[in-house]
């Protein structure tokens, strides 16, 4: 259930992140409303992973996959650009998280 939860965290992150960019500053409610809930949501399934999981590696998880996501969405939905250097960042923190749940024993704690 662990990281079911943590993945729970990083969706409701992500939407979080995606409606504060429509909040124009916290003035228009529906958008703020989203955002509100969805990082309320996002912070109680990531302490629910807290339980298990070392603080470290699922902060570095759930940031990691939310920059890799939120950038994704930058670039489709809001049609931001990407250079290479901003490709390649993405790309290493892609391999970081990859390193992380592919090979550390220090997940869980």
């Amino acid at each position: 259930m662990t990281y079911a939860y943590l993945i729970v965290a990083i969706l409701f992150e992500v939407v979080a992140t995606t409606a504060l960019k429509q909040t124009d500053g916290f003035s228009r409610l529906i958008p703020s409303l989203v955002t509100l809930v969805g990082y309320g949501v996002a912070f109680f399934f990531l302490s629910l992973t807290l339980r298990t999981m070392s603080v470290g590696i699922v902060y570095a998880l759930w940031s990691g996959a939310g920059i890799v996501f939120i950038t994704a969405i930058g670039w489709l939905w809001f049609r931001q650009a990407l250079d290479t250097p901003a490709l390649i960042g993405v790309a290493l923190i892609i391999a970081g998280v990859l390193v992380i749940n592919l090979f550390s024993k220090s997940v869980m704690h």
